[in-house]
């Protein structure tokens, strides 16, 4: 299985950078393939000041060895290896009518003394942060993910939409980083989902990303916007920043296992601001997304 889900990010890496590549028009991907000391390493491709987007990366990683007292206490065991590969991509875009994106999807192993596989599981998922809400771009983004979820159960995309909303939530301002998505980690074998099974379900959704995301750029890329409207883009990046910083289990995971710090802080947007007890004007397309964030809604029928 880890041998099957690692040629498949490696090609999806390829084909999700050709496509945005496509939409950038032009920057172009920049590549740097780094080793773990303690075993495994990764691709990383960034892209920078671009005409669409700011700031993204592509990453993907590989790595194995022995599992991190700090991941032993996490997964409540002593030693033991493990190898885990995903790939992880975050994109800012220079408009702030364009939403940013994050998508992620994850194998993970663990071993016991003899080299046999003890625990073994998928997760991953894709979710939207937009600066601006237009309701049509949320509608097609889940609908685009329920689509792929409906292929292989119709309670998986009401069961990690609620997850991705409990998830990406901010807990110490007390509102969603965006609008959501998908959200699934720990997706075991069972009796009626065998690893094969997941593998399919997750594949599918990794396929549907470029569906689900790039229309949404290409409607949006060439919209105006005002100097405070980009204010208000880069307070609200700060909102992103504080959440990868505090809660994201894939940072903190990264840093824990010793992890490429480049590639871990890859998402972090360039131009951010904290704003003094900032808010929203009443009545503004602002207020508008904060009251969506600070209580999330079902943006099409499950």
């Amino acid at each position: 299985m880890k041998e099957q889900f690692y040629t498949y990010i490696q090609n999806l890496q390829d084909q999700i950078c050709k496509g945005l590549e496509a939409v950038e028009g032009q920057a172009k991907f920049r590549e740097d393939l780094w080793e773990r000391p303690e075993g495994g390493g990764g691709r990383t491709r960034v892209m920078e000041n671009g005409e669409v987007f700011e700031k993204g990366g592509v990453n993907i990683s590989a790595v194995h060895g022995k599992l991190p007292e700090a991941m032993q206490k996490m997964f409540n065991v002593g030693e033991a290896d493990f190898f885990a590969c995903g790939l992880s991509l975050v994109l800012h875009p220079k408009n702030p009518m364009v939403s940013t994106v994050h998508a992620n999807w994850r194998y993970f192993e663990m071993y016991d003394d003899n080299g046999n596989v003890i625990q073994q599981w998928f997760g991953g998922g894709q979710d939207l942060t937009p600066y601006y809400l237009f309701e049509e771009d949320a509608i097609h983004f889940h609908q685009t993910c329920k689509t792929a979820c409906d292929k292989h159960n119709p309670e998986f995309y009401p069961k990690y939409k609620k997850q991705c909303d409990a998830y990406f939530w901010n807990a110490h301002r007390n509102e969603a980083r965006g609008i959501g998505g998908l959200f699934f980690d720990y997706c075991k074998a069972t009796d009626t989902m065998s690893m094969q099974d997941w593998y399919n379900f997750v594949t599918e959704v990794g396929n549907s990303f470029l569906q689900a995301y790039v229309p949404i750029v290409e409607k949006r890329k060439d919209l105006p916007y005002t100097p405070e409207q980009r204010m208000w883009q880069e307070i609200r990046r700060g909102r992103y920043v504080e959440f990868n910083l505090v809660h994201d289990k894939g940072t903190l995971f990264g840093l824990k296992t010793n992890g490429r710090i480049e590639s871990i802080l890859m998402s972090l947007p360039p131009h951010v601001q904290w704003v003094y007890d900032h808010h929203a004007e009443a009545g503004s397309d602002e207020e508008k997304l904060v009251n969506v964030l600070e209580n999330p809604k079902s943006w099409i029928a499950d």
